[in-house]
């Protein structure tokens, strides 16, 4: 039998799956399915989740091992803040490690055991990176641009700015006074859609400043669509607010991140270049359930045999956002 973890960052729904523990490797083709089957609200197991993280060994690196993010839609993202946070829990308890680093499509990631962010609500940061602004990396195409910061684009909603950041999924974030929902809602399914200013998608973010190095946070994410929180979408708009809003930005402090989920912290080390700039993303790690499956069922994307047992730490975290956000 095989234990998955049905884990989350912000209420950023995840499924883990450690395939070191597998007699045999699951196929990219089946994770695909997997993923698809297992994330469904429909389908899936306690009312689906955001992605899959898959977690491999890496040999001969300094990794502890390396995190894969497959989306609700079965496509695979180039990283996940809030997964990583799990992730990182896990390889923690499965290590006896409290500082180590995470391997990722791009980059080999440090990440540390952060204090408690309450009773049972345990936390990580962790490293976002690559840092890029160059419109051949996230990519996109709007008037010969060769990036997008504070740019006004009446083609996706007048009146509005925006700025595109990639760490390394591509994000494109406006500042507002109020978020619209709908209106994010509408842009997002847009530009995920085919369309000429992001041929491969975009997540995007609408933030609002609630003071001196807080925000509000809400992200339509590329292969997911709403999410409760968006990791590296927190992580590219706090380093936008830092660059654009220094009035209200305080590089001693960390900033307070707010979000459907709960609320993150991220820490911002501005650079004259915003790619030598440094995000450490610091938030809750919570399992909230085990699952567990005949290694067989999971090659086939077999749910009907599952047994889930709960963690009694959501009780604990719901506590702490009704603390924090009273």
């Amino acid at each position: 039998m095989t234990t998955l973890i049905k884990a989350h960052g912000s209420e950023n729904q995840f499924f883990l799956l450690d395939q070191t523990t597998l007699a045999t490797p699951i196929t990219d083709a089946e994770l695909t399915q997997l993923a698809i089957r297992l994330c469904s609200p429909v389908t899936g197991i306690d009312n689906g989740a955001d992605g899959l993280l898959v977690i491999n060994d890496v040999p001969d690196t300094d990794c502890a091992g390396q995190m894969r993010v497959i989306n609700a839609d079965g496509s695979e993202a180039k990283m996940c803040g809030n997964g990583l946070r799990t992730v990182s829990r896990y390889l923690a308890e499965k290590t006896g490690q409290t500082a180590f680093k995470v391997a990722t499509l791009e980059a080999n990631l440090p990440v540390h055991q952060a204090p408690n962010l309450a009773e049972n609500v345990p936390a990580f940061s962790v490293q976002i990176a690559p840092i890029s602004l160059a419109a051949a990396d996230l990519p996109f195409h709007y008037q010969d641009l060769s990036t997008m910061v504070d740019v006004a684009v009446p083609e996706f909603i007048p009146g509005q700015t925006f700025t595109a950041i990639a760490v390394p999924n591509p994000h494109l974030i406006s500042f507002v006074d109020h978020i619209d929902a709908a209106q994010l809602g509408k842009l997002g399914e847009r530009l995920n859609a085919k369309n000429p200013y992001f041929p491969e998608g975009v997540n995007v973010s609408f933030a609002e400043i609630r003071g001196t190095n807080t925000l509000f946070v809400q992200t339509y994410e590329r292969g997911v669509g709403f999410t409760n929180a968006c990791g590296t979408g927190m992580s590219a708009t706090s380093l936008a607010f830092a660059q654009l809003h220094p009035d209200q930005f305080d590089a001693q402090q960390d900033i307070t991140v707010f979000n459907p989920g709960g609320l993150v912290k991220t820490h911002i080390t501005l650079a004259q270049s915003a790619t030598a700039s440094q995000i450490q993303l610091i938030g809750n790690a919570t399992f909230t359930a085990t699952l567990t499956i005949a290694e067989a069922d999971l090659h086939q994307a077999n749910l009907q045999n599952v047994t889930l047992t709960t963690t009694g730490e959501e009780a604990a975290y719901q506590e702490f956002v009704a603390a924090v956000t009273a």
